[in-house]
């Protein structure tokens, strides 16, 4: 009888150690990727209880939510021989949980050490000004090389994004002492364009005075009329420029 009792409790106590290493809680985030004798079953898990048959299968879990990888600063040289330093974060998914598992043997690393490199070779091919100011294209290229080159890994690249642009302090005033020229030279060519209008404006209107000798005399009144309302006591007398060539070409004919 106590043999017996024994060995109940022996088989109960085995099938709750198989029972707990054979009963999984699966994430609505994550898939279980299930191994039977070292043969990968060809549809993961989905969430909710699963049962699997220990010790012949095996499941390990796979997370799908979307990774977070902050890519280190790397020395590069761009396409123009300026050495910077370019850090950036890349934001990926596992969409095949089979293919992630099997196929690449830590996803993680295999991503990030993808994403440094492609960053390196990438930058190198953009000239300074490119990179600085073309950040959106920059991005979309690394989102682009990265997400094809983990598609057969079951690893979907969502976003690149380009954090940081680290230039020499000696490059940093040559760009400085380049927009302040570019600066100048716009300021130049508006005073000039100004200047340009202005002297049309000019133009015409001398052709209308010309046209119409008496307009003159009424800009000599709105002349007056100006002064007179700031209250001072200067005197003008308007004396037509007629009179003055008249008076000049009859000196010069008595002499």
């Amino acid at each position: 009888m106590g043999v017996g009792m024994m060995g109940l409790a022996i088989a109960v106590l085995l099938f709750l150690v198989w029972f707990s290493n054979s009963v999984y809680v699966i994430k609505e985030w994550e898939r279980g990727v299930v191994l039977r004798l070292g043969r990968m079953l060809p549809e993961a898990k989905e969430a909710g209880l699963r049962l699997v048959f220990y010790p012949i299968d095996k499941l390990t879990r796979m997370s799908l939510r979307i990774e977070t990888l902050d890519v280190p600063p790397q020395d590069v040289i761009t396409r123009d021989n300026v050495s910077v330093k370019v850090n950036a974060v890349c934001y990926f998914r596992v969409v095949d949980a089979n293919r992630a598992l099997s196929q690449v043997q830590n996803y993680l690393y295999a991503t990030s050490q993808l994403a440094q490199t492609t960053l390196r070779s990438l930058v190198g091919q953009f000239e300074l000004d490119a990179i600085l100011s073309e950040r959106e294209k920059v991005n979309s290229r690394l989102q682009l090389i990265l997400d094809q080159d983990t598609e057969p890994w079951g690893i979907k690249v969502t976003k690149v994004e380009v954090k940081q642009v680290d230039i020499p302090e000696s490059m940093q005033r040559a760009i400085a002492k380049q927009a302040e020229a570019e600066r100048e030279r716009r300021a130049k060519i508006i005073h000039a364009e100004g200047e340009f209008e202005a002297s049309a404006k000019l133009a015409q209107a001398a052709e209308i005075l010309e046209k119409q000798p008496a307009a003159i005399q009424l800009r000599y009144l709105q002349t007056l009329t100006e002064i007179g309302v700031e209250k001072n006591t200067t005197i003008v007398f308007p004396l037509p420029v007629d009179i003055i060539s008249q008076w000049i070409k009859s000196a010069g004919g008595n002499k």
